[in-house]
């Protein structure tokens, strides 16, 4: 059995610009991908902090050392300049494979700056 695992997440990415009239989804600065190993036309799914907003749309290449994450096309309608956002990639995993898997996890600063890579969200106690 396989199961849909979280591969990567940039964790409150900031959204630094949306473009109604532009093509591709939501462009994200090439190092961000890189960092939590979401290739160019990979699904993503995007929660918005800010409004509640969950979509699903693909991911684009954006400038390298830009720190933009660029919400293009509709994906514009579901969030604003400065929003902070949860961008999420999955992956089908082996159920054999659980034990060795960790995802790609990056939390971003208010300037969409890597602060802390980790392989697991720690555990959330009552």
């Amino acid at each position: 059995m396989q199961l849909n695992m979280l591969k990567g997440k940039l964790h409150q990415a900031r959204v630094t610009q949306t473009e109604l009239e532009y093509e591709g989804s939501c462009a994200i600065d090439l190092d961000l991908l890189e960092a939590v190993g979401i290739h160019e036309y990979e699904q993503i799914h995007v929660y918005n902090i800010e409004n509640g907003e969950r979509f699903v749309t693909y991911a684009i290449i954006g400038e390298r050392g830009s720190r933009m994450i660029s919400m293009n096309g509709a994906a514009a309608h579901k969030c604003s300049e400065g929003d902070r956002v949860i961008i999420c990639a999955y992956a089908g995993v082996p159920e054999s494979e659980l034990g060795e898997f960790q995802p790609l996890l990056a939390y971003l600063d208010a300037d969409n700056r890597i602060t802390q890579r980790r392989g697991s969200i720690p555990l959330q106690v009552a």
